[in-house]
């Protein structure tokens, strides 16, 4: 019963989504400490791990909590655990809380600035499940939320900013909320009928995927930046040419009039991309740095 009930939860937030970000999050502390000089440090490394899962758990759960009623009447999502019953709304949100409580205390272990910056990482991340009811840029807020994480990891080792973090969280923003919109439109027409706003049920899917494409360009071309002003050596550029590759690889397999490899775009390339590219920086900065 135990290990049922902890799948569920694990299935409530896509545990497995997480390997989006947190590569990145590790990237982040490793620039901290190749580029400022600061020790490794298990304890920090654990602290930030902690703050990840926290605040994605709690950004997923209360994204489900929020939408159960929308997820109910579209077919794709009518099986998640909140409609099918599997987790009771009280439940979720008892969860949400639970997470949120976590973060925070996890946060204050770490330094001062990262303690008083949890509100607002927790505004964005919770925030972010509003703003579909009101602009079709909510995958930018969806894509900022996640850019938290390589700034947040470089913050809980040095606790200044720097130019070359921001510069990675920026890329994750671009990446991120280029991807989400190729895997929203699956629900262009649903997201219409509602009433809810999306880029697809506001561009069409053509149109999404001119916007994600620019948005990858974008990012792409930042991979490239952090690798020229971070002084990085080949390791890095492997990693980088095979995220570009990725990126280049997802536009080719999702049409405006073929979805059918949707999931193969959204899961498979970005997750190859993010390990791929957080495996070889880290390499290059551990190894020829």
């Amino acid at each position: 019963m135990a290990s049922a009930t902890i799948r569920n939860y694990l299935s409530l937030v896509k545990f497995s989504h997480t390997i989006f970000a947190m590569p990145f999050a590790m990237t982040g502390f490793f620039l901290a400490i190749s580029r400022e000089g600061h020790s490794f440090n298990w304890t920090a490394l654990l602290l930030v791990v902690l703050c990840m899962v926290f605040a994605r758990s709690a950004a997923m759960a209360f994204n489900r909590w929020l939408d159960a009623e929308f997820d109910k009447r579209n077919p794709r999502t009518a099986a998640r655990e909140i409609p099918a019953g599997v987790i009771s709304p009280a439940n979720a949100l008892y969860f949400v809380a639970g997470n949120v409580v976590l973060f925070m205390v996890t946060t204050w272990f770490i330094n001062p600035l990262c303690f008083f910056l949890s509100p607002v990482a927790l505004l964005v991340v919770l925030g972010y499940s509003y703003t579909k009811r009101f602009t079709a840029l909510c995958h930018l807020v969806l894509g900022v939320g996640l850019s938290l994480a390589p700034i947040g990891a470089f913050l809980a080792v040095t606790g200044y900013f720097s130019l070359l973090p921001v510069l990675l969280s920026v890329l994750v923003l671009c990446w991120v909320s280029g991807f989400d919109i190729i895997y929203a439109m699956q629900d262009e027409e649903f997201d219409k009928s509602q009433q809810l706003h999306s880029i697809p049920a506001w561009l069409g899917k053509a149109g999404s995927l001119r916007f994600s494409e620019g948005l990858h360009v974008v990012a792409a071309a930042l991979a490239a930046t952090i690798g020229i002003m971070g002084g990085f050596h080949w390791l890095y550029w492997i990693g980088a040419g095979v995220f570009i590759l990725m990126l280049f690889m997802q536009h080719r397999l999702v049409k405006p009039d073929d979805l059918s490899r949707v999931n193969l775009a959204f899961m498979t390339t970005n997750g190859v991309a993010s390990v791929v590219f957080a495996v070889f920086a880290i390499a290059d900065m551990l190894i020829l740095s």
